[in-house]
């Protein structure tokens, strides 16, 4: 059975909303043949999940944000995200479209361009068109090809070839208003020996249901360094859809660190193609569930590239009555000799309500090639709670202290010293502290 997608837009209107934003011909003619995709297929297909079974429909409609000028005026909800960053590189979107980008002077003499996406589409467009939906392409599923269709506002960064840039740029994804529609697309291109760290962080404000179906899309070019970190942390209102990719060449390596904390239904997939060879990728995701949610996390590593190499860690904590699908998949395909792929996905339970499914997954098509996978799903281990109770430790402070120490390996790596302490007061507050 076939669930049929409820399209919030049609033909006439997504040309006429593409020409009153001034898109180029190509990116009209892309969006229109997704939206003809997204009646046709299907909707993703979850390990042991339906997703036809979470709230999807909720898209809204293109709405116009007026822009800010100075970080004085943006909204409440965001403030402590953006503070001290007035001579930072910054980008805010606001529901359907960007409201405040700024980059740094020295990196824009050094040629970095990090500009909302639609902006790059008219001034950028070779780059922008080379490479728009070749990562996350329309023709997956239902899902990837509405938003390659409804896509808005977003990021684009590109780092030139030879630049280092030391500093992280950062970006600010917010909805708040649940008539909006809310699908940034994030396209990163870092060029031959470049290095580059961006942080972003997806945030709700509001009591109306909102479909986010968001995409972001790494390029890592020969010799490249890119470190991505985002923290998700929408409401119960939201179902946050978000498909993330990496192209990952000659010794290039990618670093994901994701934070889902969101507290509504989540769909997630972080998924890297290591195309060249000595190409590596190191992904540490950490998830906190709670209430009912229901959380599907998928982290991918597909091997191309001989000597490639790749670590997956995921580690998930689940109270109430939160349920969770963990699935690591590395693949290693014919001819990437030498590769090593390693994941470990450990979900801690706690609640007798709470669920979590771990599976691990290899997939292996070539003999001269590493592969390891570990897996657990449990309670919190009583014995350590006595022991550290037995040195004057109360149980709560205890629980705590190992609910701590058992995501800190993701937390740790957390690129920016204020956006570690903002994920550490999410945690708390998730596990109800």
């Amino acid at each position: 059975m076939t669930t049929q997608t409820i399209l919030p837009v049609n033909a006439d209107s997504l040309s006429q909303l593409s020409k009153q934003r001034q898109e180029p011909a190509w990116l009209t003619e892309n969006r229109l043949k997704a939206l003809e995709l997204a009646a046709n297929l299907e909707l993703p297909k979850l390990e042991k999940m339906r997703i036809e079974r979470l709230d999807i429909q909720n898209y809204g409609s293109y709405k116009e944000n007026a822009g800010m000028t100075s970080l004085a005026e943006v909204p409440a909800s965001i403030q402590e995200l953006v503070q001290d960053q007035e001579s930072g590189s910054l980008l805010i979107q606001r529901n359907s479209g960007v409201v405040y980008t700024k980059l740094a002077p020295e990196l824009a003499e050094k040629g970095v361009i990090f500009t909302d996406l639609q902006t790059a589409a008219n001034e950028h467009g070779e780059l922008v068109k080379a490479h728009l939906h070749t990562a996350v392409k329309a023709d997956e599923s239902s899902v990837a090809a509405l938003h390659a269709a409804i896509w808005n506002g977003g990021v684009f960064l590109y780092v030139p070839k030879n630049v280092e840039v030391t500093v992280p740029l950062q970006a600010v994804l917010l909805t708040d208003d649940g008539e909006a529609t809310f699908a940034p697309h994030v396209l990163i291109i870092a060029d031959v020996n470049s290095s580059v760290t961006y942080v972003d962080n997806y945030v709700s404000e509001g009591n109306q249901a909102v479909t986010h179906n968001g995409a972001v899309e790494v390029f890592a070019k020969q010799g490249a360094k890119v470190r991505y970190a985002t923290i998700h942390q929408m409401g119960t209102n939201v179902t946050d859809l978000s498909y993330r990719r990496a192209v990952i060449e000659n010794d290039a390596s990618m670093e994901w660190i994701v934070g889902e904390m969101n507290s509504g239904d989540t769909v997630s997939d972080t998924y890297s193609v290591l195309k060249g060879n000595g190409s590596t990728s190191d992904s540490k995701v950490i998830a906190v569930g709670s209430g009912s949610q229901k959380l599907n996390y998928t982290t991918r590593a597909n091997h191309f590239g001989k000597s490639s190499e790749s670590q997956m860690i995921t580690r998930a904590v689940m109270r109430e009555e939160a349920s969770a699908i963990i699935n690591g998949i590395t693949k290693i395909e014919k001819g990437a000799t030498k590769s090593d792929g390693q994941q470990t996905e450990k979900v801690l339970m706690l609640s007798p309500k709470a669920r979590g499914d771990a599976n691990p997954i290899l997939l292996i098509d070539e003999d001269d090639v590493k592969a390891g996978h570990a897996a657990s799903v449990g309670q919190v281990n009583q014995e350590q709670i006595y022991y550290l109770m037995s040195r004057g430790i109360s149980r709560e402070i205890a629980e705590s202290l190992i609910i701590y120490g058992f995501l800190a390996p993701v937390v740790s790596q957390v690129p920016m010293e204020s956006l570690q302490k903002q994920l550490q007061a999410v945690i708390e507050r998730k596990l109800g502290q």
